[in-house]
């Protein structure tokens, strides 16, 4: 069949092209009555940091919604509607009370939770201010990252508090990167680890270890609200299985940035936890936590020192660097914004290494909607107990080369790793030390039967 009968167009065809058709306004729009901005306020979001939070307010932007943030004098956390329910003044300006944030206008006073506490202005048996609330939102405070949630408040749901919170010798680093551009396209990069083998190691050559090089046997697998990729190498004598968890609607953690596969490894976990948050349409947040331990950063490359606000410790997660670098060792940044501020999902042609992003769409769409595994289930779903278990590792098994190739070698290490991921799957009833020691055994065992 020629290009004529397969409807290609002739080259230079950039004339039939240009048309821009609309963006997915389901999955990408957030502001207050969109369909994925009502299902995300379903959820706790990440606002600021909390070094954010002085004796100034913060003015933020999240979902839609213009919010001022602020630790009154008395340490309570408030997020609440930016502009004053007396004239409209921005209390970004405002001033930080004992108890509350005062207007600079006017002098009305704010609590955390919107009643108007005083109105100085008005007559004193004035009853204006107990005839309506302000605008805002039930806050709390974790390990350095502020969390509003944004919904109805009949169906505010438990904070949620993951397995990786509670690692012995881990320390949890809060850390923000501001992206110009809609929250999904960078929310999709988890589950793309083709991206890595190229944008991170062939095309650049510095930002990740040469274990990244060869292109891994890839599987995704849905299960409860999450979806996990999971990826296998040859790396000399040993397999490497890395797995990537993501839940929605825009959590997910990340296994080891620097794996260099030099010795047997059995149950690594996360090192980043984080949240890609709407600031609107066209603009996005990374709210998250670096771990630093022994574990995840073996190679002594993390910076702590170099996490913070819009920054973190490996290269090309902002957009702070000067142009031409950012060109001529473009990064997560450039790739992502670089898709426009709303990708055109109907202009993009996926091939068989987008199978994990077209899966996210579909898992979302089904959230949103209520359909499918999420049908007549809280929006919230997969959220419930304490921990919450989480399954993003690498994991390094001493099984030597067998020698296959090709469609043959994909094949059995596709196997290997979905074996592993159902290793992880296996400590579900179990907590803490004793999971992880059931997990851990239950790889040994995996590696020995390979082996032999």
């Amino acid at each position: 069949m020629n290009v004529h009968q397969m409807n290609v167009p002739e080259a230079y065809a950039g004339y039939h092209l240009r048309d821009l058709p609309h963006e997915d306004a389901e999955l990408t729009h957030v502001g207050p009555g969109a369909p994925c901005g009502e299902y995300m306020r379903r959820f706790w979001q990440p606002v600021c940091l909390s070094q954010e939070l002085t004796d100034l307010p913060h003015a933020t932007r999240i979902l839609g919604e213009d919010l001022v943030a602020f630790r009154d004098k008395s340490g309570d956390v408030g997020v609440l509607h930016r502009h004053c329910s007396h004239r409209g003044t921005s209390l970004e300006y405002g001033i930080v009370a004992e108890h509350g944030i005062r207007c600079c206008y006017h002098g009305w006073l704010f609590g955390t939770d919107g009643t108007i506490l005083e109105t100085p202005g008005e007559p004193p048996n004035s009853k204006l201010r107990e005839s309506f609330r302000h605008g805002a939102y039930p806050a709390r405070e974790y390990e350095g990252l502020v969390f509003a949630y944004m919904g109805p408040p009949d169906e505010e749901p438990e904070f949620p508090m993951f397995d990786t919170y509670y690692l012995s010798d881990n320390k949890l680093v809060p850390y923000s990167c501001h992206y110009s551009c809609s929250w999904l396209q960078v929310h999709e990069n988890f589950v793309d680890p083709i991206h890595a083998v190229f944008l991170h190691t062939r095309l650049t050559g510095t930002q990740f270890t040469d274990a990244w090089h060869d292109l891994p046997a890839t599987e995704f697998i849905e299960k409860d609200a999450g979806l996990y990729y999971i990826t296998t190498r040859q790396v000399g004598d040993r397999i490497w299985v890395r797995t990537n968890h993501i839940m929605l609607p825009n959590f997910g953690q990340v296994a080891a940035l620097w794996e260099a596969v030099e010795k047997e490894k059995l149950f690594n976990r996360a090192s980043v936890t984080r949240w890609s948050v709407p600031i609107d349409d066209t603009n996005s947040w990374i709210f998250g936590y670096r771990h630093f331990n022994d574990v995840v950063d073996t190679a002594g490359i993390g910076k702590e020192e170099e996490c913070g606000i819009d920054s973190v410790d490996f290269l090309g997660q902002t957009g702070n660097r000067p142009y031409e670098e950012r060109q001529r060792e473009p990064g997560d940044w450039d790739a992502l914004v670089g898709q426009r501020p709303i990708a055109i999902h109907a202009k993009e042609h996926l091939g068989t290494t987008d199978r994990g992003v077209a899966m996210w769409r579909k898992i979302l769409r089904e959230g949103i909607r209520g359909e499918g595994r999420f049908a007549g289930k809280p929006a919230t779903w997969g959220y419930a107990g304490d921990p919450i278990h989480t399954y993003t590792h690498d994991t390094c098994l001493e099984i030597p080369d067998n020698g296959m190739k090709g469609a043959e070698q994909m094949e059995y290490l596709s196997q290997v790793g979905r074996e592993a991921l159902d290793c992880i799957f296996s400590g579900d009833a179990l907590e803490g030390e004793e999971r992880k020691s059931h997990i851990e055994q239950q790889l040994i065992a995996l590696r020995d039967r390979y082996r032999a």
